[in-house]
């Protein structure tokens, strides 16, 4: 069976998060138990996924970059990793039922709604010019074999 590209992979994982993320948004009337548990998911989800392509996908894209463009899209995507990453903890250390945890919660899906529509509209597009679709589905495999082994090393922890 061939391996699906890098590209559809990584769309996959932003749609996933986006709709976790409209669940979390539209969770006002919800338990705090609920939202806990949703954003633990969201927290989950947006770890695997970020490794995966600093690991990964980056590298790749970095190493075949053949304009100044493509330099400054793969640092930029590294800088709204990290922007999450530092958000992640504050908005997972608020408690659920807080008057300001909703404003948080915006606040995430924006950060990352961002971060997925400039990848889809900009850097995916400019991956396409760089590898051909044999490299993509190979890097698709790698993406998905590095994935099955986080989530499975979450599962037995």
């Amino acid at each position: 069976m061939p391996s699906r590209s890098a590209i559809a992979l990584l769309k996959e994982d932003h749609k996933k998060v986006r709709e976790l993320l409209e669940d979390l948004a539209e969770s006002n009337g919800r338990s705090p138990s609920k939202r806990a548990k949703l954003l633990a998911e969201i927290g989950h989800e947006l770890r695997v996924h970020t490794q995966i392509e600093e690991e990964i996908f980056y590298p790749a894209f970095r190493d075949a970059a053949r304009k100044k463009e493509h330099s400054k899209l793969y640092f930029e995507a590294l800088e709204e990793h990290h922007v999450v990453d530092m958000f992640l903890p504050e908005i997972e250390s608020t408690d659920p039922s807080a008057e300001d945890f909703p404003a948080k919660a915006k606040v995430l899906k924006d950060l990352v709604e961002h971060h997925a529509r400039e990848e889809e509209r900009e850097m995916f597009p400019a991956a396409r010019e760089l590898f051909e679709r044999e490299e993509l589905a190979e890097l698709g495999a790698r993406l998905e074999e590095r994935k099955e082994a986080l989530l499975g090393a979450a599962a037995a922890s």
